[in-house]
């Protein structure tokens, strides 16, 4: 069962705290809790609210559209930073979070076929945002180049950060399966940031030109992502003077490793 089961995990020594936090056990045991019973991501009981109107359900498709690229830049990135991670023990969370990102993909393109999408993939590709296209490019290419740090900031905190932001407030307002497939993996993103957070914390802790670098890598996407927010907030429905507030849940995660 691994230490938090005999324990309170936070009273390990902080290498022991992250070689369990980061197993496969622990994921074994969190993905366990909320994804028993359940059946591409919701209960086969829960009653299907799906939105009548054409409209409406147009409207959802798209959201969903760009949730599964979202979702697919995330799992391409994951998957990439394995080979380039700097000790086994991000190289295992890594690897649970590929398994978190296909999982996610899967179910929200499964999502797009309840709602009568014949192929979900390719809509998805075809109804997505250019802005975010185009930072999965940009996270891509930070992969692709090795640079572990700035890949590591633009995955786990920006995209993740902002998918946890959009993904909160949507669930709010969803369908009832809509809204249980968002919380399940709400559920991860937490994990995901949270080790975003705790790998660049301790690389920021007394190396300035790592701060530099990431304060430059995040003024370059910030339009992107600006972008992807206003999309966002328009598409699922959350009214002008709330959009402030759907940013500012954005930004408490990067605000916390001193960016602001």
């Amino acid at each position: 069962m691994g230490a938090a089961a005999g324990r309170e995990i936070h009273d390990l020594e902080h290498e022991r705290f992250l070689e369990e936090v980061h197993s496969f056990e622990f994921w074994f045991q969190s993905v366990e809790g909320y994804l028993a019973g359940t059946t591409y991501g919701h209960r086969t009981e829960t009653a299907d609210e799906s939105p009548t109107g054409a409209v409406e359900r147009q409207r959802l498709i798209t959201v969903l559209s760009n949730y599964c690229i979202g979702e697919m830049a995330a799992l391409e990135g994951a998957s990439g930073l394995i080979a380039i991670a700097p000790n086994q023990l991000t190289k295992i969370f890594l690897s649970t979070q590929v398994a978190d990102e296909g999982r996610h993909l899967e179910v929200l393109l499964h999502r797009m076929r309840e709602l009568g999408v014949k192929h979900p993939a390719q809509e998805a590709d075809r109804r997505a945002s250019r802005s975010l296209k185009q930072f999965r490019a940009e996270l891509l290419k930070l992969v692709q180049g090795r640079d572990w740090e700035a890949a590591i900031f633009a995955q786990n905190v920006i995209l993740e950060s902002l998918e946890f932001a959009v993904f909160r407030a949507h669930a709010e307002g969803a369908d009832a399966i809509t809204k249980e497939v968002l919380e399940g993996i709400i559920k991860d993103e937490r994990r995901h940031i949270g080790f975003g957070e705790n790998e660049l914390g301790r690389r920021l802790h007394g190396a300035p030109h790592i701060r530099t670098r990431l304060t430059r890598v995040r003024e370059e996407l910030d339009h992107l992502v600006l972008s992807m927010l206003e999309d966002s907030s328009r598409e699922i429905g959350v009214p002008p003077d709330q959009q402030g507030e759907l940013a500012r849940s954005y930004l408490q995660s990067v605000e916390r490793l001193g960016f602001t």
